[in-house]
């Protein structure tokens, strides 16, 4: 099967699960609280097929891009009745639940997905189970200027104590241009020190230019036809040194490459025991020398069933706020919008999820898209539940409805920054995507 194809199958296939969930959260609760539905819809546009029982028409839409619970009554521009079964005419109490319902079934979809993948395969990197002492700074970066140096390790970054390698990562990477301040400790004394991440990539997420320490830079994968291989290194090989230097991270192996260029380079591994020595030439691919190895090591644990429910709780909470971050950010614009992934992205993403080897990848990007979702649909924007949601709560504190005129014109700017939300998202997402287009980039 095609990448494309495998790709397309699984973004329809987690973006349609997803969307079901969503939907079947305001589905029941309308249903259980005696409001009509009219129409569960998957997708928008014309009927493609379905079927009919009671008062609702089940169907599957032509235009495969979301989906949504039509209730009686439930717009308030239209002309109201006084018919109990109609949604306007219920509690903004009842209301309230309807809306929230489908945010919180992705939310809780998320968590359900966590708890499975900790008990059955939960694989990550080994590094973040090591205290994050920097093993490599890399020449001319933020780290560098800012003074770090190897052997130094991070006690606090951004307000957070004792913090792993993954906090570290998250925290550098949601600071592109911004002071970051990061405690370290070196020798023995404590030092205060701030680094200002530099935006890097087509994302524009934060660099600041350290690397962890690695107890052995092992070599986990060998890409097909890449230098490395053609030498005949293999996975599981230990490399000791890189033209008679130690290599005490990927990071550095990357930094000399820079400078050697297609050069033959000597990597000297241990094998069994025993030393040996290959000469390899690196190939310019992806806008750097490369010899097409990986050799981040990776951990895999299964957890009893009430620590991964804790576990999955504590990520999805952390994950949680860290979108809430992202989204401050970037209305504060600390961080670029290239950082937000659209629908080609996503479906690269579940593409690779889908061709790795078992299915909790998989579960684990459908956790992730599942509390954006849940999260997005949260935002106090009119149109999205979240909308809903501000308005109910408005209209309680007054105590009456907002004028219809005001709720229109409401509606309308929402409508409208959606759509160019969703085209600047499609575009970068083509940028992305589309070899030499990126370069176009603002």
């Amino acid at each position: 099967m095609s990448d494309f194809l495998t790709s397309l199958i699984a973004v329809v296939a987690v973006l349609g699960f997803m969307i079901l969930i969503h939907e079947f959260g305001h589905y029941a609760v309308a249903k259980w609280l005696g409001v009509r539905v009219e129409q569960f819809a998957i997708g928008f546009g014309k009927r493609l097929i379905g079927f009919r029982k009671g008062d609702t028409d089940y169907r599957i839409n032509a235009i495969p891009l979301g989906g949504y619970v039509k209730m009686s009554g439930e717009n308030p521009m239209d002309e109201r009745s006084d018919d109990p079964r109609e949604f306007m005419n219920h509690s903004r109490w009842h209301r309230f639940l309807i809306a929230i319902a489908g945010p919180t079934m992705n939310i809780l979809l998320a968590i359900i997905l966590l708890t499975t993948v900790y008990m059955v395969h939960y694989e990550y990197p080994a590094v973040y189970d090591d205290v994050p002492v920097i093993g490599w700074v890399a020449k001319d970066t933020p780290a560098a200027k800012a003074g770090f140096e190897v052997g130094d390790r991070i006690t606090g970054i951004d307000g957070v104590e004792n913090p792993t390698w993954e906090q570290v990562d998250l925290k550098q990477a949601l600071s592109p241009g911004q002071p970051l301040q990061v405690d370290i400790e070196r020798s023995g004394r404590t030092i205060e020190k701030t680094v200002v991440p530099e935006a890097m990539g087509l994302d524009q997420i934060g660099y600041a230019g350290w690397a962890p320490k690695e107890d052995t830079v092992t070599i986990i994968d060998l890409q097909e036809n890449m230098p490395a291989e053609k030498a005949g290194l293999k996975e599981g090989d230990k490399i000791l040194a890189l033209d008679g230097k130690p290599v005490p991270a990927l990071a550095s192996m990357v930094e000399s490459l820079e400078v050697t260029k297609d050069k033959p380079i000597t990597l000297t591994v241990l094998r069994k025991g025993e030393q040996k020595t290959f000469t390899l030439q690196p190939v310019l691919s992806e806008k750097r020398y490369r010899i097409g190895i990986g050799t981040m090591q990776m951990k895999v644990k299964t957890l009893p069933f009430t620590a991964a429910l804790n576990k999955s709780l504590h990520e999805n909470r952390q994950n949680g706020l860290l979108i809430l971050e992202l989204v401050k950010k970037m209305a504060q614009r600390k961080i670029s919008m290239r950082s937000i992934e659209g629908p080609i992205r996503i479906g690269q993403a579940a593409g690779e999820a889908a061709r790795r080897k078992g299915w909790t990848p998989l579960m684990e990007l459908t956790a992730a898209i599942s509390l954006n979702l849940g999260i997005f649909n949260l935002l106090p924007i009119p149109i999205l539940d979240g909308g809903v949601i501000l308005f109910l709560l408005i209209e309680g504190l007054m105590r009456r409805d907002i004028s219809m005129n005001i709720k229109e014109r409401v509606y309308q700017a929402a409508f409208v920054f959606l759509v160019l939300f969703a085209v600047m998202v499609i575009y970068n997402d083509l940028m992305k995507t589309i070899p030499g287009l990126a370069d176009r980039l603002p």
